[in-house]
């Protein structure tokens, strides 16, 4: 990262999976010393909203989703489900993704991996730019008031503004 000073991200996954690497990756980019903007748009930006007790892991279309139970004897820990079970029968399993949800939540709380929440109160407390995107708030029918305070709502060409600076890395995320 030498010559790099700002590092600017593209936010488009909204799932829970999904939310810790925006908000890791800011807040170790400030803790470097780097300007950190992040622009959420599309399902990205169910990571902004106040309420995030909706965000889910979606084992559709992720067959790299390490299956390891959370709890029980080591041994059964230890084991691997994902390649033991199909993807086509993940998904097409009733309440799987809410299974998969739950397991993800007790392995963060099991391994004190703090929770988006409190990731993203970091990255605010830290002077990350949060962006909003607002042509997609519209297009979903958000308001203004749906999103934590401190949230900035911006068009597309914020980000290229933000993006275009010599020493800025890009990360579509």
């Amino acid at each position: 990262m030498a010559g790099t000073t700002k590092v600017s991200m593209i936010c488009t996954k909204g799932t829970l999976d999904w939310g810790y690497p925006p908000f890791i990756l800011g807040s170790t980019a400030v803790a470097l010393g780097k300007e950190v903007s992040m622009f959420f748009t599309f399902y990205g930006l169910n990571l902004l909203l106040k309420d995030t007790s909706k965000l889910r892991v979606s084992p559709a279309g992720n067959p790299a989703m390490p299956m390891k139970l959370p709890f029980g004897p080591d041994w059964l820990q230890k084991i691997n489900w994902a390649p033991k079970l199909p993807n086509i029968f993940m998904n097409n399993m009733p309440g799987f993704e809410k299974f998969a949800t739950d397991m993800m939540l007790k392995s963060t709380q099991k391994h004190g991996v703090a929770s988006i929440e409190e990731l993203r109160e970091i990255c605010q407390e830290m002077e990350v730019k949060f962006l909003a995107c607002q042509m997609t708030v519209e297009l979903f029918g958000y308001d203004h008031s749906d999103f934590i305070d401190g949230v900035e709502f911006v068009g597309a060409s914020t980000f290229f503004d933000e993006s275009s600076n010599e020493g800025t890395m890009s990360l579509y995320l």
